[in-house]
C-alpha cells in the first residue's frame, strides 16, 4: 500500500473553523498564516496535533490507556496522512531551578560523559596530573623497553601496623618471595635477614616479584601480567619496574600530594546527583548568605566615598577608616569606583590582610554579637541569595573541578556562550587515544551546539536557567534538541519560532527548518514573519479576518502563487498593496531620562537617553543587551526612584534627567495575566464584575436570592464544584503532555444548573463567557439605556482597539499567547482614565503573534497612550514598529561579549545611514519596499 503524499483534512469545525478542507503535502515546509485569531493555531495544534496525539494514545494497549484517560476526537470529518506529531510551542515548560540550557538540550549529558571518559585530574596543591595505572599500563611500559631488555617487577615492602620488617620478610619467604632490593643491590632474603637492622624502614626495601627478559610471545605477556598483578597486591597498589638505568613507580591508587582523588565518573559531574552536587548548596549554586549586591549597592562609588554600605554608620565606619589609613601600605586604590577594581582587589575587601579586617571578619563579628537585637537586624539587612562560596556557583563538588579537558573544567565550559564553546571544541587538540575514545561524544556535542547557533541562540550559556528563557528562546532550544534527535518521517508543528529573533538571524532559522524538512520530515509553522513566509514551500492562509469573521481557508497552495490572491490580507502586505505607514509628522520631545554607566550582564558601561512623551524603540541582535538595559536596569531603577521599592536594579551609575516628570512606570511583558487557569481577559480588565452585577439584578436571580458571587467561578456557591468552575478536568498523561477533558457534571458550562437558568436577553452567564469581545460589545451595546451595560462596553472596547476582538470573554489566560497576554494588559491601561500624567510604559516585543494588519492597530493603541501624555519604550525587532518610532536605541553590534555597546542613537531616518548597524541595514531595505 502506498504511503499518502499529504495530510488531508476535511470538515474541520474546531473552535471558529468553518467546516474547512485543506491539504498539506508531506516533506514540505508549510507556513500557516493569517490575522491573529483567524484560526491558525486551531488548525495546527487543536486539530492536526490533537488528532496525532489521540491516535498515538489509541495505539497503546487497553491497560496503558486506562491510566491516560480518554482523549476526545477533534470536531472534524476526516483526517488522513498524519505522521507521528511533535509540537514545539512557545511555553517555558519548566520552573525547575536545576534545569539549564545544557540539561534541556542534553549537551550537558554529553559533557559529563566526555569528562568521565577522557578528563584528566590535576592536583590543586602542585598542579601535577594525577594518574593511576592498571596491569595493562605497566605491561605496555615493560614491553616498550624492547626485545631482550632486563627488568625486575617489584613492589615496596608494606608491613602491617605493629609488624616489624624482619617478621614481614619472613612471611614473604613463606609465600615464595626470595629476593628484595636493599641499598641499591638485589639480595636473597635469607642472606639479608641475619645482618638486617630491625630499625630499618619498610619503604627502604623493594620486594622482587619477578625477574624478566622482555620477549614478544604470548607466554611472556601472560607471565608479565601475572607478575605485575602480584606486585600491586604486595605493594598495596604500587608496582615498581627496576632496570639498570632507572626505576619507575606505578600506582593503582588515584592519589597525589597526600590527597586521595575520586576516579571521574559521569555522576561526579552531575549537580542533580548527590555524588556530584556541591554539599553546601546541594547543586543549586546559590545559598542564603551575605549578598554582595546588598553590601555594595552602588558599585559606581569608591571605597572612600562609602561604597560599602555596612561601614557607613558612626560606629561601623571604624572598619572603613582602618582600610583607608593603611591602603597605601599595600597599594589599594580607595579612590577607584568599585566596579573598576580587579577581582583580586574585590576579593581582598572580603578576606582582609594584616593591615585591615575584611568583610568576612566584619560579619563574623556581627554573628558573635547576635545576642543584641541591633546586630541581628544588621545581619538580616545584608542577607539574601548569594553565590555559593564553596563551589563558586558551579553547583559541583570541588573534586569535579579538579578534572579538565583541554585545560578547562566543566564549570569553565558551561559559562562560555554557545558560539565560543563551538570554537573551543572545533579547535580541541587530543592525543590519539583520547580522540578515538571521545570521537562520537564530540560529534554529538558539536552538532548540538551548531544547531543552537543556527537557530540564533549562540549568545546563550549552557548554565543559563531554563526558567529565565523567553518563550521564543525556549521554543528554539526545543527545535535544536529535536534536530539533535535526528527523527525522520515525523510531523513537526511550531508556533512562531521567529519570536525574539533579529532579522539578521531569521535566515539561519529558515535554514534549520529546511534542514528538518530535508532529512525527511513535514514541518508546519504558524508564523507572521515575512522572511519565513517567503521561504515556505506551501502556504495555508486562514481568514479573511479574526474570530467569527475568520476560520476559512483564504489561500492554500505553493508560496509563489500567494501574492496573486486578492482575498488575502497577507498577500496584500507581501505584494505591497497594503503597507504600514510611519507617522507623517514625527513627534517632538524636549524632556528625557538618561541611564548612566549601565554595566549589567554584557552592557559595557554605556550611557543611554530615553525621550519622554514619545515612542522609543530599543533594538539590536538577539543577546545584544536589550533586556538587560530595559528590564534589568531602567524599569527597576525607575521603580526604586519613584516609589522607593521594587526589585533591585542591575549594575549602573546613575539615573539622570527629568525623572520627576514621571508619575509611574509599568512593565507590560508577556507573562500570563493570571496564575490560575480560571483567570481570563474579562476578569483582568474588571468587566466581569459588572457582568455578574447585571445577572444578579435579573428578576429570577433576585427571586432565588442570588448575589453577584453566585456568578463567580472563583468561589463556591454557584460554580460547578466537580471542576471548580473551570469547565474541564485536567488529566495527567504520565509520560505525555497533560490533556483536558470536558467536565461531565456541568457539561463544560462551569456553573450549576440553577445559575444557568438566569438569563439576560435570552443568554445565560455561560453564553456570555463564550462570546467573543466583538460579539459582547455588540450584544451589550444594544442596551444603551442600561448604565451597567454601558460600563461593560466601555471596559471591553480597549480589547477591540488592541486587536483582541476575536478572543472569548471566558477564555482561560493559560491559552493566551505571550503577545495576547501583553495586549490584554495594554487594554487594561487604555481603559484606565484615572491614569493621568506621564506614565512610562515598557513593552517587551509587543508584535509577538501579530499579523501585519494587526500591527497597525497596535501602533494606533500606542499613539493613543502617547496622546494622553504617556511615554512608551519598546524592545522590538519588527521593522514596521521601528520605522514608526520617534527614537531608536540600537545595541550591539553582536551578541554576548561582542555586544552591549550603543551602536546608534537617533531617529529611524538617521539609523538607515548607520553602516555598523544590522538594524539600519534591514530598515533601509524595508523602507525601499
Amino acid at each position: 500500500m502506498n504511503e499518502p503524499k499529504s495530510i488531508h483534512i476535511k470538515g474541520a469545525r474546531v473552535h471558529n473553523l468553518r467546516n474547512i478542507e485543506v491539504e498539506i503535502p508531506h516533506d514540505t515546509l508549510t507556513v500557516i498564516t493569517g490575522l491573529s485569531g483567524s484560526g491558525k493555531s486551531t488548525l495546527a495544534f487543536d486539530t492536526i496535533f490533537a488528532e496525532g496525539q489521540r491516535r498515538y494514545v489509541e495505539s497503546l494497549s487497553a491497560y496503558a490507556r486506562q491510566f491516560l484517560g480518554k482523549i476526545d476526537k477533534p470536531d472534524v470529518d476526516l483526517i488522513t496522512g498524519i505522521a507521528p506529531a511533535i509540537a514545539i510551542e512557545q511555553k517555558v515548560n519548566t520552573r525547575n531551578p536545576r534545569s539549564t540550557v545544557g540539561t534541556t538540550t542534553e549537551i550537558y549529558d554529553y559533557l559529563k560523559l566526555l569528562f568521565a571518559r577522557i578528563g584528566r585530574t590535576f592536583s590543586p596543591v602542585s598542579g601535577r596530573e594525577v594518574k593511576c595505572y592498571d596491569v595493562d599500563d605497566v605491561a605496555q611500559y615493560v614491553l616498550a623497553l624492547g626485545q631482550g631488555a632486563k627488568a625486575l617487577v617489584a613492589a615496596p615492602l608494606v608491613a602491617a601496623e605493629g609488624q616489624g620488617v624482619i617478621e614481614k620478610l619472613t612471611l614473604l619467604m613463606g609465600d615464595g618471595i626470595q629476593r628484595v632490593q636493599y641499598d641499591g643491590r638485589t639480595r636473597f632474603i635469607e642472606e639479608l635477614l641475619p645482618e638486617l637492622d630491625p630499625a630499618v624502614r619498610p619503604d627502604e626495601l623493594s620486594v622482587i616479584v619477578d625477574r624478566l627478559r622482555v620477549a614478544s610471545d604470548e607466554e611472556f605477556a601472560t607471565r608479565l601480567r601475572d607478575s605485575v598483578a602480584r606486585a600491586f597486591a604486595y605493594g598495596d597498589g604500587v608496582c615498581r619496574i627496576l632496570t639498570d638505568e632507572r626505576a619507575e613507580e606505578f600506582s593503582s591508587r588515584f592519589e597525589a600530594d597526600g590527597i586521595a582523588f575520586e576516579q571521574p565518573t559521569e555522576h561526579l559531574f552531575s549537580f542533580n546527583n548527590p555524588l556530584g552536587a556541591c554539599p553546601r548548596c546541594e547543586g543549586y549554586g546559590k545559598i542564603i548568605g551575605i549578598d554582595e549586591d546588598l553590601v555594595i549597592p552602588d558599585k559606581s562609588k569608591t571605597i572612600y566615598e562609602g561604597a560599602i554600605a555596612c561601614w557607613r554608620g558612626e560606629t561601623m565606619r571604624l572598619w572603613k577608616e582602618k582600610l583607608v589609613e593603611n591602603a597605601g601600605k599595600f597599594d589599594f586604590p580607595i579612590h577607584t569606583p568599585y566596579h573598576e577594581l580587579t577581582p583580586e582587589q574585590k576579593r581582598l575587601l572580603w578576606t582582609g590582610n594584616e593591615y585591615f579586617y575584611g568583610l568576612d571578619s566584619f560579619f563574623e563579628y556581627i554573628d558573635s554579637e547576635r545576642r543584641k537585637i541591633q546586630f541581628r537586624v544588621m545581619k538580616a539587612r545584608y542577607t539574601g541569595k548569594t553565590r555559593c562560596p564553596e563551589c563558586g556557583g558551579s553547583r559541583l563538588r570541588k573534586e569535579a573541578l579538579y578534572v579538565r579537558v583541554g585545560d578547562r573544567t566543566i564549570a569553565d565550559l558551561v559559562t562560555m556562550n554557545v558560539d565560543a564553546l563551538l570554537v573551543f571544541f572545533k579547535e580541541l587538540q587530543l592525543d590519539a587515544h583520547d580522540t578515538t575514545t571521545a570521537r562520537r561524544i564530540l560529534t554529538e556535542i558539536v552538532n548540538r551546539l551548531q544547531y543552537l547557533a543556527d537557530v540564533g541562540l549562540g549568545y546563550l550559556t549552557l548554565d543559563r536557567l531554563s526558567s529565565t528563557l523567553s518563550g521564543g528562546e525556549s521554543q528554539r532550544i526545543n527545535l535544536a534538541t529535536s534536530l539533535g534527535s535526528n527523527l525522520v518521517g515525523s510531523l513537526y508543528i511550531l508556533d512562531e519560532p521567529s519570536i525574539g529573533l533579529h532579522p539578521r538571524d531569521t535566515n539561519r532559522l529558515v535554514g534549520v527548518l529546511k534542514q528538518l524538512r530535508d532529512i525527511g520530515n513535514t514541518v508546519i509553522v504558524v508564523e507572521h514573519e515575512e522572511e519565513v513566509i517567503r521561504a515556505a514551500d506551501w502556504i495555508v492562509d486562514v481568514g479573511p479576518e479574526a474570530g467569527y469573521n475568520g476560520g476559512e481557508i483564504v489561500f492554500c497552495g505553493p508560496a509563489k502563487k500567494l501574492s496573486a490572491c486578492r482575498k488575502s490580507l497577507t498577500a496584500d502586505y507581501l505584494a505591497g498593496r497594503r503597507r504600514i505607514e510611519p507617522p507623517s509628522t514625527p513627534r517632538g520631545w524636549s524632556h528625557s531620562i538618561v541611564v548612566k554607566g549601565a554595566r549589567e550582564n554584557n552592557l559595557q558601561n554605556i550611557d543611554v537617553r530615553f525621550p519622554l512623551g514619545a515612542m522609543t524603540c530599543v533594538t539590536g541582535v538577539s543577546g545584544s543587551g536589550k533586556s538587560s538595559l530595559v528590564k534589568g536596569i531602567l524599569y527597576p531603577a525607575l521603580r526604586r526612584t519613584l516609589f522607593d521599592t521594587g526589585i533591585k536594579p542591575g549594575d549602573f551609575d546613575a539615573l539622570e534627567g527629568d525623572v520627576q516628570l514621571l508619575k509611574s512606570v509599568e512593565m507590560v511583558d508577556q507573562n500570563p495575566i493570571g496564575k490560575s487557569t480560571r483567570s481570563n481577559p474579562v476578569t483582568y480588565i474588571k468587566a466581569y464584575d459588572e457582568i455578574r452585577k447585571l445577572f444578579a439584578d435579573q428578576p429570577y436571580a433576585q427571586h432565588n436570592g442570588m448575589t453577584p458571587s453566585h456568578f463567580s467561578f472563583n468561589i463556591a456557591g454557584g460554580r460547578c464544584e466537580e471542576c471548580q468552575g473551570e469547565g474541564v478536568i485536567k488529566v495527567s498523561m504520565q509520560f505525555m503532555a497533560d490533556i483536558e477533558l470536558k467536565c461531565e457534571a456541568c457539561g463544560g458550562r462551569r456553573f450549576k444548573e440553577e445559575v444557568l437558568e438566569v438569563k439576560y436577553r435570552g443568554r445565560s452567564i455561560y453564553d456570555v463567557l463564550e462570546m467573543t469581545v466583538d460579539d459582547a460589545v455588540a450584544f451589550f451595546g444594544e442596551a444603551k439605556a442600561n448604565a451597567v451595560c454601558r460600563r461593560i462596553v466601555d471596559r471591553l472596547l480597549p480589547l477591540q482597539e488592541v486587536g483582541l476582538g476575536y478572543i472569548k470573554l471566558g477564555q482561560s489566560s493559560s491559552t493566551l499567547s505571550g503577545g495576547e497576554s501583553q495586549r490584554v494588559k495594554l487594554a487594561s491601561f487604555l481603559a484606565k482614565d484615572a491614569v493621568q500624567g506621564n506614565v512610562l510604559f515598557l513593552f517587551d516585543e509587543p508584535t509577538t503573534g501579530l499579523h501585519f494588519h494587526d500591527i497597525n492597530k497596535l501602533l494606533a493603541a500606542f499613539d493613543a497612550l502617547i496622546r494622553k501624555g504617556h511615554t512608551i519604550v519598546v524592545v522590538e525587532h519588527n521593522m514596521d514598529v521601528i520605522k514608526c518610532a520617534d527614537w531608536v536605541i540600537d545595541l550591539g553590534p553582536e551578541a554576548g561579549d561582542r555586544g552591549g555597546r550603543v551602536v546608534f542613537e537617533g531617529t529611524p531616518a538617521q539609523l538607515e545611514t548607520c553602516a555598523e548597524s544590522y538594524t539600519g541595514q534591514f530598515l533601509k531595505l524595508r523602507t525601499k519596499l
